[in-house]
C-alpha cells in the first residue's frame, strides 16, 4: 500500500467519510472530461467539492508508465505524486498534493490522485485568448510572471516537459501577478544546463503567437534577471527564435 495525505485536507474528507482509498474510489462524481484509454487501461479526471473546498479527483486503473528504474511498470499518477511533492520541497510554485493512494487487487492496479483546485487562478491559454485587449501594464505583469516562474523552475534543477499555457496559472496578487504550474507528469532533472532549459521555453513561446518580440524580451528578462536590452536576453531570443524555426520546418 503506498498512501500519502495532506493533514489539512484529510480532515475536510473526513467529515464526509471521504479519507480512503476505498470511498474516494466508489464516489459517484460527473467527469470533467473523457477517459484515456490505453497503456492497458484507464485514466479519468472529476470535480470534487466538500464543504466550500475544492478537488481535482483523479482515479486510473492499469495506467502505467514504465521507466528504468521501474521496468515493470507503475501508475502514472505516482510518479506525478512524486514531482508534485518534489515541487513543493524546492520551493517551485505548483498545484499542491491533497491525497495519493494505490491499490493492487483482483480488480487490478488502481491509483487515486487527489489535488485542490485552483479556482481563483486563470491558466494562461485565458490570458492569451484576450491578449489584444489586455492593457500594457496587464500584458508586462503576466510576462513578468510567467518569467519568474520558469526561472524558479530551472533554478531548483527540474524541467517541466509541457511547458505550455494551459499548464501555467495566474493569479492577482496585490499590484501583480503570480504564477505556478500543474500536470508535472513529466518532470525531470534538469542536466544539460542550457540545452534543457531552452528545450522547456520554446513550446511555450511556439504556443504563444500572439506574443510580440518586445514581449519576448520582457519575459526573457525576466527569467534571466536581466535588464531588456542586455547581451544575455539578446542572446536567448536569438537561440530560442532559431529552434522555434527549426521545429516549424519539422511540422
Amino acid at each position: 500500500m503506498n498512501e500519502v495525505w495532506a493533514a489539512e485536507d484529510r480532515a475536510v474528507l473526513a467529515g464526509q467519510g471521504l479519507d480512503s482509498f476505498a470511498a474516494l474510489w466508489a464516489l459517484e462524481l460527473t467527469a470533467v472530461d473523457e477517459p484515456n484509454q490505453g497503456r492497458g487501461g484507464f485514466s479519468q479526471v472529476f470535480r470534487l467539492d466538500v464543504n466550500g473546498h475544492g478537488y481535482y479527483l483523479k482515479r486510473q486503473r492499469d495506467y502505467l508508465t514504465r521507466t528504468l528504474a521501474r521496468p515493470l511498470g507503475e501508475p502514472t499518477f505516482a510518479r506525478e505524486s512524486r514531482n508534485i511533492r518534489r515541487y513543493a520541497e524546492r520551493g517551485i510554485p505548483a498545484l499542491e498534493l491533497a491525497y495519493y493512494g494505490e491499490r493492487r487487487d483482483d480488480q487490478g492496479w488502481r491509483a487515486i490522485l487527489l489535488t485542490r483546485a485552483l479556482d481563483d487562478w486563470r491558466d494562461l491559454d485565458s490570458w492569451l485568448r484576450v491578449w489584444t485587449h489586455l492593457a500594457p501594464e496587464e500584458r508586462q505583469a503576466v510576462l513578468v510572471a510567467v518569467g519568474e516562474l520558469a526561472r524558479q523552475l530551472h533554478g531548483a534543477g527540474q524541467v517541466h516537459g509541457c511547458f505550455y499555457p494551459k499548464h501555467l496559472f495566474l493569479q492577482r496578487q496585490g499590484e501583480g501577478l503570480t504564477a505556478r504550474l500543474i500536470d508535472l507528469e513529466k518532470t525531470r532533472p534538469l542536466l544539460f544546463g542550457r540545452r534543457d532549459r531552452l528545450r522547456d521555453l520554446e513550446p511555450l513561446l511556439r504556443r504563444a503567437p500572439q506574443w510580440s518580440e518586445p514581449d519576448i524580451t520582457r519575459l526573457l528578462a525576466s527569467y534571466l534577471d536581466q535588464p531588456l536590452d542586455s547581451v544575455a536576453v539578446r542572446d536567448w531570443s536569438q537561440r530560442l527564435a532559431g529552434r522555434r524555426r527549426h521545429k516549424e520546418r519539422k511540422a
